[in-house]
């Protein structure tokens, strides 16, 4: 049996990293963020905590941030993208789908794929939660749950 272990999931921080968002994340043996950073502190700071994938958002002026990410982490390929362009998602056959974008927190398992939208981490917008998550993978399995920041 493989020792379980933590990926972080972030997006929509938009210029605001949260403490509360740091402290969700520790102990993540990698982090994702789904985009719209606008700042490359950020993306600074969450490598602090431990290695971060990031792409680019509509909001994002960055050239250096590509539009996917394609990683394999315990045996589970995880594609991410920020969501505002369309992606032939199933041209990477990836178990979990990471998104950003529409601010939703969504955690869908469709089948063999685990699809997810962390929500936003940053400034609060509309009346939709501020959130991160975390997935627990485990033998091969991923599980990925919700985390309320409560700003």
């Amino acid at each position: 049996m493989a020792a379980a272990f933590e990926i972080g999931v972030i997006s929509d921080t938009h210029g605001q990293l949260r403490p509360e968002a740091l402290i969700a994340l520790e102990g993540c043996a990698a982090i994702f963020h789904a985009g719209d950073i606008c700042g490359s502190w950020i993306i600074a700071q969450l490598e602090e905590l431990a290695p971060t994938y990031v792409v680019a958002g509509n909001c994002d002026d960055d050239a250096t941030l590509g539009l996917i990410v394609c990683a394999e982490l315990g045996g589970l390929k995880i594609l991410m993208h920020h969501g505002h362009l369309p992606v032939d998602e199933a041209a990477y056959k990836p178990d979990i789908v990471i998104s950003g974008h529409t601010h939703r927190p969504m955690i869908d398992q469709e089948r063999n794929l685990l699809r997810l939208n962390p929500g936003s981490a940053g400034p609060r917008r509309f009346n939709l939660p501020v959130t991160v998550m975390r997935i627990t993978v485990t033998d091969g399995r991923a599980e990925a749950r919700l985390i309320p920041l409560n700003p």
